[in-house]
């Protein structure tokens, strides 16, 4: 989880070297814009992976003492918490939009606020997504948590 979330900020923050460059005859927004989103966003991911890892951690640790399971019982068991059809989904979503953005972050287009906006909803999603992700895993640990 944390991987992935992680290896998401690295991709965006690594864009910031790869921004297009202007051409003079196009409405242009600066390099800096740029940075400045993927800067914000990658900053959201982060705070997100920091924030929800360790309580998330914390509430499967509960469970596994309230079920009472062994190390490799918890293994087993704890992994629908992380991994289902929901949060696969999630996952290929939040793939997409990265390689949509990386896509144009690599390409010879002109840098031009109308692809800044883009990118800055893009980023927007990317964040919104990871957020749904780990409210469904929220849920689904705390429903658990209550039987």
């Amino acid at each position: 989880m944390r991987a992935a979330s992680c290896a998401a900020a690295a991709l965006l923050l690594a864009l910031l070297g790869a921004a297009p460059v202007a051409a003079p005859q196009t409405a242009a927004c600066a390099k800096g814009d740029f940075e400045a989103v993927v800067k914000e966003a990658g900053a959201a991911l982060r705070e997100l992976t920091e924030k929800n890892t360790p309580l998330f951690q914390a509430k499967l640790r509960q469970l596994k003492d309230k079920r009472k399971w062994s190390n490799e019982q918890y293994l087993k068991e704890a992994e629908p918490f992380v991994r289902d059809e929901t949060i696969a989904g999630y996952d290929t979503k939040s793939q997409e939009l990265v390689a949509r953005i990386a896509g144009a972050g690599q390409a010879e287009a002109v840098a031009d606020c109308a692809r800044l906006a883009e990118l800055r909803a893009d980023l927007k999603t990317l964040v919104e997504t990871q957020q749904s992700k780990w409210t469904h895993m929220f849920a689904k640990i705390e429903k658990e948590l209550e039987k």
